[in-house]
C-alpha cells in the first residue's frame, strides 16, 4: 500500500483531524463503484484547503489520503453502528442517497477489506493515538478537533437543511462541558450561520473514542455543511467567497479551543 496519510506534527496541544479527505481508490474499488459514485460525492471536500492555516496556528495536522468508499476511518473496526437510522459502515456499501454503491458481485472481497483495515485504518489511528498520547504528555492535555463535512440536504439522512455548524461532543461525554459552551457561543455570534450542538451528528468514532475529559484529553467534531464554503453539485468547486468568512469562523472555533486549555490548564 502507498502513501495511506499525511501528518504534521505541530507545537501547540491541538491535532486536527481530516478522517474523510482523502480521493485515493484501490483498484479493486476504483473498478467496482457504480457509475453516480465515480465522483467521490460523498467526500468531505477541499477539507485541507478550508483548514490551511492551522499550521500557522501551530496545531498538528492527520489527513486521509484514502477515500471513506474504500474504508471509513470515522467507524469503529468492529463495524458497530453509531447511529440510529440511515447510516453508513466501515466499508461503505450504499452512497449518501442510499443507492448501491458497487456494482452486482464487485465489491472488494473480504481479504481485500481486512488489508485496508490494516493497512489504511489503523495507521491513521495509530497516528491519532500516539500524537495525543505526545501533546499529553508535554503539555498536560490534548485537544482532538475532527474536521468534517456534508452537503446541507440529504434526505436520506437527514430531514431539511442541515444547519451549517454541527458541534459534536458526543451528548457532553468527549469535552469539558464549559468547552462546548464557549465553542456554542462562538457559532452563536457569527453572522449568517446557523449551528447546533449535538444535533444530528454527535461525533463519530474518532470523537467518541479518543475524547476522554477525565484523562484529560477533549475532543470536538464539526460537521460542516458544504454550502459555506463550495458548490455542493459535481464537480465541486472550492468557492473562496463563500470560504472566506466560514474559515475566520473556524479560525476563532481552535483559538477558542485553544485559549479555554490554556486558561483551564495553565498551558
Amino acid at each position: 500500500m502507498d502513501k495511506v496519510l499525511s501528518f504534521h506534527a505541530g507545537r501547540l496541544p491541538l491535532l486536527v483531524s481530516m478522517p474523510h479527505a482523502g480521493l485515493a481508490l484501490t483498484p479493486t474499488v476504483q473498478a467496482g463503484l457504480v457509475e453516480p459514485a465515480r465522483g467521490l460525492p460523498d467526500t468531505d471536500w477541499h477539507i485541507p484547503q478550508l483548514y490551511d492555516f492551522v499550521g500557522e496556528l501551530g496545531a498538528s495536522v492527520v489527513a486521509a489520503q484514502y477515500s471513506r468508499f474504500v474504508i471509513d476511518l470515522n467507524r469503529p473496526d468492529d463495524d458497530k453502528p453509531l447511529y440510529v437510522g440511515a447510516t453508513t459502515g466501515l466499508y461503505p456499501a450504499t452512497l449518501f442517497e442510499g443507492e448501491p454503491l458497487f456494482k452486482d458481485g464487485q465489491a472488494p472481497s473480504a481479504e481485500e477489506r481486512a488489508g485496508y483495515l490494516a493497512q489504511i485504518w489503523r495507521p491513521y489511528h495509530d497516528t491519532l493515538r500516539q500524537e495525543l498520547e505526545r501533546l499529553r504528555a508535554e503539555f498536560g492535555y490534548a485537544l482532538l478537533w475532527d474536521a468534517h463535512s456534508i452537503r446541507s440536504h440529504i434526505p436520506h439522512l437527514f430531514d431539511g437543511k442541515l444547519p451549517d455548524f454541527n458541534l459534536g461532543t458526543f451528548n457532553g461525554a468527549s469535552c469539558d462541558a464549559q468547552l462546548a459552551e464557549r465553542l456554542q457561543a462562538v457559532c452563536a455570534q457569527a453572522p449568517n450561520y446557523s449551528h447546533v450542538l449535538n444535533g444530528r451528528f454527535k461525533g463519530g468514532h474518532i470523537t467518541r473514542h479518543y475524547g476522554d475529559p477525565a484523562q484529560h484529553i477533549h475532543a470536538v467534531q464539526l460537521e460542516l455543511a458544504q454550502s459555506t464554503y463550495m458548490n455542493e453539485v459535481a464537480p465541486f468547486e472550492y468557492r473562496e467567497d463563500l470560504a472566506r468568512p466560514t474559515q475566520a469562523v473556524l479560525r476563532q472555533l481552535l483559538e477558542t479551543l485553544l485559549d479555554w486549555g490554556k486558561a483551564r490548564y495553565g498551558r
